[in-house]
């Protein structure tokens, strides 16, 4: 290979390959080697890439000199991998071909992916209760028009519905809220116990509902670390309410702070603030998805709760902002821990 050639080569920062007009492949760079895990020079493009989109833009480049884009689709042995694939027609000293680039667009895709599942949740999510309410407002204006005890009844479930939509609203509302402000890492310092208390006491009468007992494990001095007020007490509020909702009637739940000391976990000072349950506990199984949008252990269970399915995410992306860690603990029948790690500094 010539110089002019291999230096072309060796300047571009993504797999590329150069196949000449008998499409054999007369130059390729290390980026294309590790991707093909093999050294390509010298083969015939078909023994390196079988693909048809690949080589349809190979030989359409070649034969009209214009552009051409195609996706290469393999895998890296952990996930499936995407790479965009650009054919220009190049003439050199050393000889004139296509030369192939591979650009890594994984992420892209899986960007792309995430808000299409996004949406359709969001849209799955809200089709039920606006299917059930434009079915009860039918009824009332029909059947049921002189029917007050049907129409008390409708209301009362029309009112759930309404509610149900109104909170995943507001809890979209959060969530986009959060992500727009997940790099500006909270300057204020804050007490961590007073406001742990403050935030889980207005749930004290779900809890008298639910014959669940609020415990409280509070260091008597203060505790501070950088915060944003609001946000640290809905993260406290939602895990709170999750733990008194699904750790089951007669239970107990135990909001607890620890620290400042050096953590693991960050590698540096910090605090924990850990809410655990005496309920029935989560599979290991589902553990790593629980703070994915709209996940659920029990779908059924969790709408019956009034729970959008994305309380945790939003603990989630709050949590980063703070530079934190949610590490969650839980097995089948021992309940289930959930400990925010916040550095002091």
């Amino acid at each position: 290979m010539d110089g002019g050639l291999k230096g072309l080569m060796a300047a571009l920062p993504m797999p590329a390959l150069f196949i000449g007009n008998d499409d054999r492949i007369l130059a390729a760079n290390e980026a294309a080697t590790r991707l093909f895990a093999r050294v390509p020079e010298g083969r015939l493009l078909t023994t390196v890439v079988r693909q048809p989109t690949v080589l349809h833009a190979v030989d359409g480049c070649r034969a009209d000199r214009a552009p051409r884009r195609a996706r290469y689709l393999t895998n890296d042995g952990e996930q499936d991998v995407t790479y965009a694939v650009s054919c220009g027609f190049v003439e050199l000293h050393e000889g004139r071909g296509v030369l192939a680039c591979f650009e890594d667009v994984t992420q892209v895709e899986q960007v792309g992916q995430m808000r299409r599942d996004f949406v359709a949740n969001v849209s799955h999510e809200l089709r039920t209760p606006l299917t059930a309410l434009l079915g009860f407002i039918e009824t009332l204006r029909g059947p049921a028009r002189e029917d007050a005890a049907a129409r008390e009844r409708f209301l009362g479930i029309m009112e759930k519905e309404a509610g149900r939509m109104n909170r995943l609203v507001r809890d979209l509302l959060s969530l986009s809220q959060v992500e727009a402000e997940e790099r500006m890492r909270p300057a204020r310092r804050l007490n961590l116990v007073e406001l742990a208390q403050g935030a889980a006491r207005t749930l004290t009468q779900l809890a008298e509902d639910l014959g669940v007992s609020l415990v409280y494990e509070m260091p008597a001095q203060p505790v501070t670390v950088p915060a944003e007020a609001d946000q640290l007490s809905q993260v406290v509020t939602n895990l709170v309410e999750n733990a008194i909702k699904y750790g089951g009637k007669g239970g107990t739940v135990t909001v607890a702070i620890t620290g400042p000391a050096q953590d693991p976990a960050l590698r540096a000072e910090a605090v924990r603030l850990s809410i655990r349950d005496t309920g029935p506990g989560i599979d290991p199984l589902h553990i790593p998805r629980l703070t994915e949008r709209f996940y659920r252990v029990d779908s059924h269970r969790s709408r019956e709760m009034g729970g959008t399915g994305l309380g945790l995410a939003i603990v989630k992306h709050i949590v980063n902002r703070h530079r934190g860690r949610l590490l969650i603990d839980s097995a089948p029948g021992e309940g289930s821990v959930f400990t925010v790690v916040l550095p002091t500094g």
